[in-house]
This record gives C-alpha cells, sequence and structure tokens, in this order.
C-alpha cells in the first residue's frame, strides 16, 4: 500500500459545507469516510461542482443506471483502479449488475452470453479508452443504441471514469473497502 499524496481533509480543511457532503455521501456509499470525497473536497468549490457535474451522469444521466454501471465497471477495471471497481461493483449491484454480469464485463464485449447491445456499449467503452476515438463504423453501431444526447453522455461518461480514475491513482487514494 502506499501513502496517498494528499491525506484526506478534516473539518478545519474541508469546511462545513464540504465536511457535511462527505459525512453524507460516505454514508450512502457505506464507508466511514469516502476517501475520495474527502480528498478532492479540499479543492472546496470545485468539488461541488465536480459532485454536480459527476451526478448528472451517474445516477442523473439518460443512460440507463444499470448501462452507466456497466460502462463504469469497464473502465474500472480496464484502467486498474480498484477504488472505482470496490465502489461500482457495489453500486452495480443495486442496478441488476448481477455477479455474473460483472465478470462478462470484465471479461469484456466478446465474453459468452453478453446481449448484442451490451457488446455494442462494451465495445465502444474499450475503443474510447484506448484510441481516444470512435471509428465511424463503432459510432454507427452505438447510434443504434442511444439517441444523440445519450451519445453525447456516453462520451463524458467514459471521460469522466476514465479521468476519475487518473486522479485516484496519481493522489493514490487509498480504498475504502
Amino acid at each position: 500500500m502506499t501513502t496517498p499524496r494528499i491525506p484526506t481533509g478534516t473539518f478545519k480543511d474541508l469546511g462545513p459545507v464540504n465536511w457535511v457532503l462527505c459525512r453524507v455521501l460516505s454514508k450512502v456509499a457505506g464507508t466511514p469516510d469516502a476517501h475520495l470525497f474527502s480528498t478532492l473536497a479540499l479543492n472546496k468549490g470545485l468539488f461541488r461542482g465536480w459532485l454536480f457535474y459527476s451526478g448528472r451522469l451517474m445516477p442523473g444521466g439518460r443512460i440507463s443506471k444499470k448501462e452507466t454501471e456497466l460502462v463504469i465497471n469497464r473502465v474500472a477495471h480496464l484502467r486498474g483502479c480498484g477504488y472505482e471497481q470496490d465502489h461500482h461493483s457495489r453500486i452495480g449491484r443495486r442496478f441488476g449488475v448481477t455477479k455474473e454480469l460483472l465478470a462478462q464485463v470484465k471479461e469484456g464485449p466478446e465474453s459468452t452470453g453478453l446481449s448484442p447491445r451490451y457488446r455494442t456499449i462494451l465495445g465502444a467503452t474499450d475503443e474510447l479508452l484506448e484510441t481516444k476515438n470512435l471509428s465511424d463504423g463503432t459510432w454507427s453501431a452505438l447510434s443504434g443504441e442511444f439517441d444523440r444526447r445519450q451519445l453525447i453522455e456516453f462520451l463524458l461518461l467514459v471521460s469522466q471514469y476514465d479521468g476519475l480514475a487518473t486522479t485516484i491513482d496519481t493522489l493514490r487514494i487509498e480504498r475504502d473497502f
């Protein structure tokens, strides 16, 4: 285990608003201190803006919560981000991501038993992470599954959790579980 580069914040560090937000978010996450939140909250207003943006993607997005969790879990797996994997394997279960489906997500779009829709979504996730773009063929396939607003949301969702994995890994935020 490596030492976090920036320790989690205390009440004094975070201020009353961010402290309360962190306590509530930690309770929802089922942990005494969700280290991600109590670290990012050190950046006061940016933290609250990030929470609003993140909440619009998950759980407030137009893509189903189950499919959102499939994408997040695939990003977390490909990025090797244990923190994201811990939280989103649990959150995914709330929305129907069974252990079997999670294993298929980790195996990837060619996993036996995945629906064509899930293959398309996971394949697009893989391609976007690998190339930072989508080929015309992948875009066309994804367009058959999502409307325009969901397509935009999908791109932001993948990039949000890819960037979050980078932040978690670089700051060496310790896992909560």
